[in-house]
């Protein structure tokens, strides 16, 4: 069936804020070649920082950047904790939060080579010469994860992520060029991949679902000329598969069959973030945060920020909506009704910058920044949203922060050094 409506529109026109170094850099990845997703080599052990040893101890070694001041609710000293251990990596990451991925007692991070490490000790369990292609995401199920294939033969393979042993492997044929999985749920892997035209040039792409047993191609669907395979972002929830492409659209697709089920246009989409609970998916747009029904496009419910502040990127854990705006105002929202649960100030008056990325860990919300100086990870109590402590390793590396948990640590990827913080 051809898809006329859903995936339409036009780029951010010109009274759209312009993307950021790293969605630039998100862009690009999508188009690198198989000599660059070769360069990068795993560091020597030799390199890695064992922040454990005294000798490494030190007034410049990686550690808290707060202080004091950042200790908005009065707990400790405001201090970071030291990293459980420090190491080198061969890192490729674009700034997306699919880039770092903690499952199977292993940590990874997108690069060429890819390695797993040992998420207690930080020794490498396995690696994959290949790598990962650059652009594409670390896609996780329960027990499985997703990869574009780095020899670009048009495949789409599943790993053990504890072992690195190939489990699972599917193609969409001949026709279909450079595949890349965008959503994982219990029954399909969800992909999208070019369209070749007789020359070897695309101008389409498709969205198409693979079984995840059998890898056999369930269904797949052609998307307007002009939509984009890069940059996608995605989610599951039940029937329904939600994504985004930098575009200003919003899309739903019935997971069965594929078909749309409704498609918004919206104004601003953040360049393509979104978060899901249940049955609503929420878009930030502006300085409003809007909740629409996944089965009829409906809006639940809307917030709107004060001071003409602009929402960023926002996450729900543990059924808790979490979302800070340009002005440093972070707030707790229950997803299901847009009720505010607690305002916080905290990030503005510690002076640092908004988080981008969330995980949490027990009471304690960790954030990731996009660059460094007034960045980091920042620790913040998800009951109230004061600040704990920031950790910052002082490198001055232009990167975006990274976070990921396995529930008993905190992983902090900055440029290509990867931190293991207690939690």
């Amino acid at each position: 069936m051809r898809d006329v409506t859903s995936d339409g529109g036009t780029p951010e026109g010109s009274g759209s804020l312009f993307p950021s170094r790293r969605r630039v850099l998100r862009w690009a990845g999508g188009g690198l070649t198989l000599a660059a997703l070769t360069a990068g080599t795993v560091g020597c052990e030799d390199d890695a920082v064992d922040v454990e040893d005294p000798g490494n101890a030190g007034g410049d070694e990686p550690g808290g950047g707060g202080g004091k001041e950042a200790d908005a609710d009065g707990n400790g000293n405001g201090q970071a904790p030291e990293p459980l251990w420090t190491k080198p990596t061969s890192a490729e990451t674009y700034g997306d939060n699919d880039e770092l991925v903690a499952a199977g007692g292993v940590v990874i991070a997108s690069g060429s080579p890819l390695a797993a490490l040992d998420a207690a000790t930080g020794e490498q369990k396995w690696s994959l010469p290949g790598g990962a292609v650059p652009g594409a995401p670390l896609l996780l199920s329960e027990d499985t994860l997703y990869l574009a294939s780095s020899e670009y033969d048009g495949s789409v393979i599943g790993y053990d992520p504890a072992s690195g042993k190939e489990t699972w492997r599917s193609r969409l044929g001949k026709e279909y060029r450079q595949p890349r999985p965008i959503a994982v749920d219990g029954e399909q892997v969800y992909v999208i991949a070019e369209i070749l035209e007789d020359d070897g040039s695309s101008k389409t792409n498709v969205i198409a679902a693979l079984n995840s047993s059998t890898g056999r191609v369930a269904w797949k669907e052609q998307r307007d000329v002009g939509t984009e395979q890069n940059g996608i972002h995605a989610a599951v929830r039940g029937r329904h598969l939600v994504y985004t492409d930098f575009k200003k659209n919003l899309t739903v697709r019935d997971t069965a069959g594929g078909g749309q089920v409704w498609t918004h246009k919206t104004t601003k989409t953040n360049y393509g973030f979104f978060t899901v609970h249940q049955d609503l998916v929420v878009v930030p747009q502006g300085n409003v945060l809007q909740a629409f029904n996944l089965a009829d496009g409906k809006e639940k419910w809307t917030l709107e920020a004060s001071d003409g502040a602009l929402f960023r990127e926002p996450a729900v854990l543990e059924d808790v909506l979490y979302v800070a705006d340009s002005v440093r105002v972070m707030r707790a929202i229950d997803p299901r009704t847009g009720k505010q649960l607690w305002k916080s100030e905290a990030l503005a008056d510690a002076g640092l910058q908004v988080p981008r990325q969330y995980v949490k860990a027990g009471d304690t919300l960790y954030g990731a920044t996009d660059l460094d100086k007034q960045g980091g990870i920042i620790a913040m109590d998800a009951r109230t949203g004061a600040v704990r402590w920031t950790f910052n390793d002082k490198t001055g590396d232009y990167h975006a922060w990274l976070v990921a948990t396995d529930g008993k640590r905190v992983f902090a990827l900055h440029g290509k050094k990867l931190h293991a913080l207690p939690v």
